[in-house]
């Protein structure tokens, strides 16, 4: 993969640089958001690793502007900040994972290997899915419900995309986990429910009744009633 490390911080992208190109990635350096952001967008990369409390612009900014041009790209967010509510703000501004400093390296890694696999996976689904007024165009990416069209960062499309190919089919937790992550967060992640509250919000945004459903102790499901 040809990744983006966007990181001002000297000793942690020296050591997330040398884990990548151990990794067999090629590495391009940004040690501040403006140029993080003008390289992204002279570059395609194929995932960016981006720290969230960078100089000039700050993570968030970069992955808002990014997407607000229509870049797709996946994007892993560093952050020291752990509260959910931080993490929700990553996923709002666009990002498709989050890592919380200290880290793992080897989950960084892992965690980019995931993101590879749904990239790939992405350019292969075709067709659209329908289930009430909820439209999931899989070529476009977008999503639709009635008249509204509703932006949609590529974990929560997954994520969508996997409830709404198996509509009225309760999902384990761990099912989920598999398919739109390819790995499990364990069991006291609360990253899951994180995803399925933004995309609440996101489908619920003018009072439109729930479609996804918590199936207490297994899952969720996509339906039109608990």
């Amino acid at each position: 993969m040809h990744v983006l490390l966007v990181e001002d911080d000297p000793a942690v992208r020296g050591a997330v640089e040398r884990a990548l190109r151990g990794a067999g990635h090629t590495v391009d350096i940004a040690a501040s958001g403006d140029r993080g952001l003008a390289a992204a967008t002279a570059t395609p990369f194929d995932a960016i690793v981006l720290d969230l409390g960078l100089p000039v612009l700050d993570g968030l900014e970069v992955c808002r502007r990014l997407r607000a041009a229509g870049d797709r790209v996946p994007v892993l967010m560093l952050t020291a900040r752990a509260a959910v509510a931080d993490r929700v703000e990553g996923l709002d501004a666009g990002a498709d994972d989050y890592l919380v400093k200290p880290f793992a390296l080897d989950e960084l890694l892992a965690r980019l290997r995931a993101l590879g696999r749904r990239s790939a996976a992405g350019v292969q689904t075709r067709g659209t899915l329908r289930f009430e007024d909820l439209e999931l165009d899989r070529d476009a990416m977008t999503a639709r419900r009635g008249d509204r069209q509703i932006a949609l960062t590529r974990t929560e499309f997954q994520l969508l995309e996997l409830l709404l190919a198996n509509a009225r089919r309760v999902l384990s937790r761990d099912v989920i986990f598999e398919k739109v992550w390819g790995y499990d967060f364990g069991p006291d992640s609360n990253s899951l429910d994180v995803y399925v509250g933004y995309l609440r919000r996101k489908l619920e945004a003018e009072s439109e009744k729930r479609l996804i459903h918590t199936v207490r102790g297994v899952g969720y499901v996509l339906r039109d009633a608990p």
